[in-house]
């Protein structure tokens, strides 16, 4: 049985990744892939505290996340897509220039 503190360091691990990923890249893809992979760390983290104490609560956040990272992703993407289609790039740079 792998312990609870196993699962909360692969957590931090990715967390720490996807923190990385959200403050140094440029793309708006990779962005958002760190974004999600934060997320995801979080989930790991609450599976595993669940688990630890034999409450359900854990699970069901699990869940909630989940379907808030899937509408993140449908309204993100078509948010990426209509800003590709008007600038033909997403660089994170260049989208302050959105204004006016």
């Amino acid at each position: 049985m792998v312990p609870t503190e196993a699962y909360v360091i692969l957590s931090m691990v990715l967390f720490a990744m996807g923190t990385m990923g959200v403050l140094l890249r440029r793309n708006a893809i990779v962005v958002f892939m760190s974004v999600e992979l934060m997320l995801n760390s979080a989930n790991i983290a609450l599976v595993a505290f669940s688990r630890q104490w034999g409450q359900a609560d854990g699970h069901l956040f699990t869940f909630f996340v989940m379907t808030v990272a899937a509408a993140e992703v449908a309204v993100g993407l078509a948010l990426i897509v209509a800003i590709f289609r008007t600038k033909q790039s997403i660089n994170i740079d260049e989208l302050h220039l959105m204004e006016g």
